[in-house]
């Protein structure tokens, strides 16, 4: 993947986020730059980022229209107050809204500009870091139902792990959280970084997605098993309370979720007398 990273001047915000895309992608994708009106590298985002072990300094501003769009996979735009440049071709497209730290209020000192670009920087790698987390995750599982907002402690671990769970990235996120949205499901899911506030009703701990059917079950226990994700029970049918084919997994943060499917009029009307579960995929059976 490459991915081009764009503001006016191609002064601090976008260069600041090359510098950290590099840095952060490494094999995984190539990070570029360009403004609508290039100008120069700005010393404080060479200075904050040499805070953090990144030398942007042999970094050049480049225009916008020197981009050859045949090779650009993502492009995301940084302006906040001012107008963004365009980038024609067909493209998948991000826009980060960033206020300019180059834009000084009156009386403002050289630390307070400094605290501005680091406060930009911060901001960058946390929606950078994110966007790592995203670039190869593998197909999900299809699911029918699904709702609900969390808090995590890792923004990017979490958001990983959803966009695989789910098959979809976030709409958007910023460094505090990210929202899914699929119209399909009427879903709206929130992940909210955990900040030590209390939790609320309205913080859930275990959330359900429903399945197809008995197969989509299984299937989902071997893209689970590949994905890497936890499973804390493998698929099995249940009997007792609503039966169910069901599995269970958890999220980075310990989160149970259910993967379920109802079951049809002859499944149930096969249930045992002792109701006792029968597990899905062989070798997944508890020791007696």
């Amino acid at each position: 993947m490459q991915v081009l990273l764009l503001c006016v001047e191609n002064s601090a915000r976008s260069q600041m986020a090359e510098g950290l895309a590099r840095h952060l992608f490494g094999e995984a994708a190539t990070a570029m730059s360009a403004g609508s009106t290039p100008s120069q590298l700005d010393p404080y985002a060479i200075e904050v980022m040499a805070e953090i072990g990144i030398d942007i300094s042999h970094q050049v501003s480049r225009s916008v229209e020197s981009i050859d769009t045949t090779g650009v996979d993502l492009a995301i735009t940084l302006c906040a107050e001012e107008v963004c440049p365009v980038f024609p071709g067909n493209v998948r497209r991000l826009h980060w809204p960033l206020m300019n730290p180059t834009s000084l209020a009156a009386g403002q000192t050289s630390d307070e500009l400094r605290e501005r670009f680091r406060t930009a920087r911060d901001q960058l790698k946390a929606r950078l870091e994110i966007l790592k987390s995203l670039i190869d995750v593998p197909r999900g599982i299809l699911s029918l139902e699904f709702h609900g907002g969390i808090r995590v402690a890792s923004l990017p671990d979490s958001v990983r792990f959803y966009a695989w769970l789910l098959g979809t990235w976030p709409k958007e996120w910023t460094h505090r959280y990210a929202t899914f949205i699929r119209s399909d499901l009427n879903l709206n899911f929130v992940l909210l970084v955990s900040d030590g506030n209390v939790l609320h009703q309205d913080t859930l701990y275990d959330l359900g997605i429903g399945v197809a059917d008995r197969s989509d079950v299984i299937d989902a226990y071997h893209r689970e098993i590949d994905f890497g994700a936890h499973v804390e029970k493998p698929p099995r049918t249940t009997w007792k309370g609503t039966p169910l084919h069901e599995l269970w997994l958890k999220d980075p943060d310990g989160t149970l979720i259910e993967i379920y499917a109802r079951l049809t009029d002859a499944e149930l009307a096969a249930k045992p007398a002792d109701e006792v579960p029968e597990y899905l995929v062989s070798g997944t059976e508890p020791e007696n």
